[in-house]
């Protein structure tokens, strides 16, 4: 049955302070999270939602805001206000607000605009109350390394697929011979996936399926994990047992750099390449 009304969590902060705010509820998992940036520039008020199935926890909100604006250097909000959502109201705030995103070769865009430019490669992605838009600063960040450097050898392994954004742009990247694989332990994200992957004309190159990463799944040429930090370092060693060339680590804060490296370079890989969005950074391992 259909969820029939969501919860909704408002930060108010300054402009400059937007990035922490969004990074709230990346870290609290919210599953969704508006930006209203409409006509909004340095020094005016802006309102960023987390989407939320159940009523979050005030107080663990107020608490990781507490910790998140300090990494930032920001100022704490001094109100989080909850309130009852439903989905339509939701969606149609969406269509008003959301205009395609141009990463490297890539446009995404929602369903209902059309983008006319031969050069770039279209993902189209669908907005729904559980889902982004797939353009976080983390997300970007995985973007730009597959428009700039491809998929490295046989096959693409996408670890958290959520919105199934990186598969898609892996499968419009890849010739039909490259196995593409997406996994997410959330069954309404893949559910999501692969409406968008059949909305981009590729539901036919990937296999979406829920669940963790299993120990005894094949080996990709690259492959991607844009979670977070908590989340890939108790499978580092399964992840880069699965990367046969290049692994993508995105969904870690600036702050969080040191640990990663030090993760990886006790495991032999010093040559780390950084890629920095904002307070966000993706690391890229060559693993043959």
């Amino acid at each position: 049955m259909a969820q029939t009304s969501w919860f909704a969590a408002d930060i108010v902060v300054p402009f400059e302070a937007v990035a922490a705010a969004e990074a709230v509820f990346d870290l609290v998992e919210a599953d969704g999270i508006e930006t209203d940036l409409l006509r909004k520039k340095a020094g005016d008020n802006v309102t960023i939602t987390g989407i939320f199935p159940t009523r979050p926890d005030k107080t663990s909100l107020e608490e990781t805001a507490q910790r998140i604006f300090a990494i930032y250097d920001q100022t704490t909000p001094t109100e989080i206000a909850i309130r009852e959502v439903f989905p339509e109201d939701w969606l149609a705030e969406w269509k008003q607000h959301w205009k395609p995103s141009e990463i490297g070769r890539f446009v995404v865009t929602p369903p209902w605009i059309e983008v006319e430019d031969a050069e770039k490669i279209i993902i189209r992605i669908e907005p729904k109350m559980a889902f982004g838009t797939g353009t976080h600063e983390t997300t970007r960040l995985c973007l730009r390394v597959l428009s700039e450097e491809g998929v490295a050898g046989d096959g693409f392994l996408d670890v958290g697929t959520g919105t199934g954004i990186l598969s898609i742009a892996a499968a419009k990247v890849t010739s039909e011979a490259c196995k593409i694989f997406g996994c997410d332990t959330d069954e309404e994200s893949i559910t999501a996936a692969r409406e968008n992957a059949e909305q981009n004309g590729v539901a036919d190159r990937i296999e979406f399926a829920v669940g963790e990463l299993a120990v005894d799944a094949p080996k990709f040429g690259t492959v991607a994990a844009n979670v977070t930090l908590d989340v890939i370092l108790p499978i580092v060693d399964l992840l880069i047992a699965k990367a046969d060339e290049k692994l993508i680590l995105s969904g870690i804060l600036k702050t969080q750099e040191r640990e990663i490296v030090e993760a990886l370079g006790a495991r032999g890989f010093t040559a780390s390449r950084i890629r920095t969005d904002g307070e966000w950074i993706a690391v890229v391992v060559d693993t043959y």
